[in-house]
């Protein structure tokens, strides 16, 4: 599994809005500290809470110059309908492939729920050179990061 101190990743995918535009993480690079945020579906109650706290603390983040984007398997217009009905004004990128949530060694299994090559709950920063400066890999996808842990890694980054 990727680390501290390791090169993020690349990828490409697509982000989950009505006009379904193509993203490049090599694009969000270089302007400020990226916090990649993954998890497992849209609309879950655990996923909803997540991404709820993150934009009602957009604007701490980005005080601090981060960029925020969640990733996970879900659909562009799953995460797009899910980005309009709770107001998420960061990107929501659609990894339907499973080509980030494979190269970060996220993929997880919920048998019981039928889920199958979702992401596990996870969070990087990502300096501005791509290098991972702080991560947290969920022990169980329903906890959620310490937000207060995070702002601070990114003060750092």
């Amino acid at each position: 599994m990727v680390s501290n101190g390791d090169t993020a990743p690349r990828f490409t995918a697509t982000v989950g809005t009505s006009d379904h535009e193509s993203f490049d993480l090599e694009d969000r690079l270089g302007d400020g500290p990226v916090v990649l945020a993954f998890f497992p579906g849209a609309f879950t109650p655990p996923c909803t809470n997540e991404m709820v706290a993150f934009q009602e603390r957009l604007d701490e983040f980005r005080e601090a110059g981060a960029r925020i984007i969640g990733v996970s398997a879900d659909s562009p217009f799953s995460l797009g309908a899910f980005r309009e009905e709770h107001g998420l004004e960061f990107e929501l990128v659609s990894d339907m492939d499973r080509e980030a949530i494979e190269a970060y060694e996220l993929e997880i299994e919920i048998p019981d729920l039928g889920l199958h090559g979702i992401a596990n709950r996870a969070v990087f920063v990502l300096g501005d050179d791509g290098t991972i400066t702080y991560s947290w890999v969920a022990d169980d996808p329903t906890n959620e990061p310490d937000y207060d842990d995070l702002l601070s890694a990114v003060d750092a980054a």
